[in-house]
């Protein structure tokens, strides 16, 4: 009985504990959002953009796709999982993981367009018969997805993004203005 007590309260702390524990619940989102956006990008990179050759648009367009993907699974994820934002407006956590999202999107396309193609332009690299472009490319988008999450996207989300701030009621108010919805008065989540 002792075993299975100590197991269930492991589980508790790693699904409800503060601190380190949010930390390791994030780690498990951005591996899940991740392998979901790297999955995604590789399929388009790999086959579906593949007649575009070595051309910096082959990058760009499969990077922004798995970007896209992987964006909206690691909100859903975070929200629910990760940060439990229950006391959160839906409405203000999209718009502001929208902001800190479009700062992930610009620096993993950028970075990864960056390092791809300056590692192609690399004689040093290009010249080892067993590095190919596919190769390049993985590791420009990997080394990139790496640093944009731990020093970008873990802060921003933590300390902004699920958690109420004073943001929140302009961000609701463009949710609302946005919206179609007529009546006036909408509900904040």
């Amino acid at each position: 009985m002792g075993i299975k007590n100590a197991s269930n309260k492991a589980a508790d702390k790693f699904l409800h504990g503060k601190g380190i524990f949010t930390f390791l619940r994030s780690s498990v989102s951005s591996q899940i959002a991740s392998w979901t956006d790297m999955g995604v990008c590789f399929v388009f990179y790999a086959w579906i953009f593949a007649p575009m050759g070595t051309a910096p648009l082959r990058t760009f367009l499969a990077t922004a796709i798995g970007l896209v993907v992987g964006g909206v699974v690691n909100c859903v994820v975070n929200y629910k999982f990760t940060f439990h934002a229950e006391n959160c407006s839906i409405k203000a956590v999209a718009i502001k993981y929208l902001l800190i999202w479009g700062g992930s999107f610009v620096l993993n396309l950028g970075g990864t367009t960056l390092l791809e193609q300056g590692l192609q332009r690399l004689e040093l690299i290009t010249n080892v018969h067993w590095i190919k472009p596919d190769g390049i490319f993985a590791f420009a988008r990997l080394t990139v997805s790496l640093i944009v999450s731990l020093a970008w996207n873990f802060v921003m989300q933590k300390n902004f993004v699920y958690r109420p701030t004073r943001f929140d009621p302009y961000a609701i108010r463009v949710v609302d203005a946005l919206s179609l919805k007529k009546g006036g008065k909408t509900s904040n989540k």
